[in-house]
């Protein structure tokens, strides 16, 4: 499985940082242990929402979606 996800900073709630991965358990504590250069100085991080994909392509293409002005308005007003 692979999996898109939003995360936004506990310590500045304006920040958020979409990702896709496949193995979201080990990503997680990768973005709060400052191990991403996009993320490092934001953390701590959480959860606002995920979505399971069977296929990487698929996932990928959402992702690139999500981060496009379009795909943020609708993360913003759907997700």
């Amino acid at each position: 499985m692979w999996y898109v996800y939003i995360l936004r900073s506990i310590d500045f709630p304006e920040q958020e940082y979409i990702g896709a991965t496949s193995d979201f358990k080990r990503r997680l504590p990768e973005h709060n242990a400052g191990k991403s250069a996009h993320t490092a100085k934001f953390k701590p991080w959480q959860l606002i929402w995920y979505c399971a994909f069977r296929n990487k392509l698929k996932a990928l293409e959402f992702e690139k979606y999500l981060k496009s002005h379009s795909g943020r308005a609708f993360a913003k007003k759907r997700l």
